[in-house]
C-alpha cells in the first residue's frame, strides 16, 4: 500500500443504508465518497417519484456513471434524450450536458457513480435548494 494513502475501511451498508438526502420527489442516498473512497470517486442511489423531473441539463467536469435499477430513467446525453430501463448503462463523459428525470407511472432509481469523488460536498446545499425549489412533474 502506499505510504501516502490512508488506511480505509470496508464499507457494508444494508439496503437503503448510506447518507440520505431526501429532497421531496427526490431522494439521493450516498453509499461511498470521500474518506470511504479517498476521494476518487463517489457512488450514490438516487431515486425519483413517477413523473418527476430532475436537477435541469447541466454539466460538470467529473464523469457520471448511472446504472439503472428499477423504473426507466430518462436521461438526456448531450442533445438527446434516453430511456432507461433496469439494466441500463450511461457514461456521461465530463464536460457533457446532461439530465435525467422519471417520466413514467413508477418510481425509478439509478446507482450513480461519480469520478473522480468530490461531488457529495455539495449534497447539503443541493438538498435546500431541490426542499425550495420542489421539482416539476415530467411528461410521460
Amino acid at each position: 500500500m502506499a505510504e501516502d494513502v490512508p488506511a480505509r475501511k470496508p464499507v457494508v451498508l444494508p439496503p437503503g443504508g448510506g447518507r440520505d438526502y431526501p429532497m421531496g420527489r427526490i431522494r439521493a442516498l450516498f453509499k461511498a465518497d470521500g474518506g470511504e473512497s479517498a476521494n476518487r470517486y463517489s457512488i450514490s442511489e438516487w431515486w425519483l417519484e413517477p413523473h418527476t423531473q430532475g436537477p435541469g441539463a447541466h454539466s460538470h467536469e467529473e464523469d457520471d456513471i448511472f446504472y439503472v435499477i428499477a423504473g426507466t430513467m430518462s436521461v438526456l446525453v448531450g442533445e438527446e434524450w434516453v430511456d432507461a430501463e433496469p439494466g441500463a448503462f450511461v457514461l456521461v463523459p465530463g464536460g457533457t450536458t446532461y439530465d435525467f428525470e422519471n417520466r413514467g407511472s413508477v418510481k425509478a432509481g439509478v446507482l450513480n457513480f461519480s469520478i473522480p469523488g468530490g461531488f457529495e460536498v455539495e449534497m447539503p446545499g443541493i438538498r435546500d435548494w431541490f426542499l425550495e425549489h420542489p421539482p416539476g412533474s415530467a411528461g410521460g
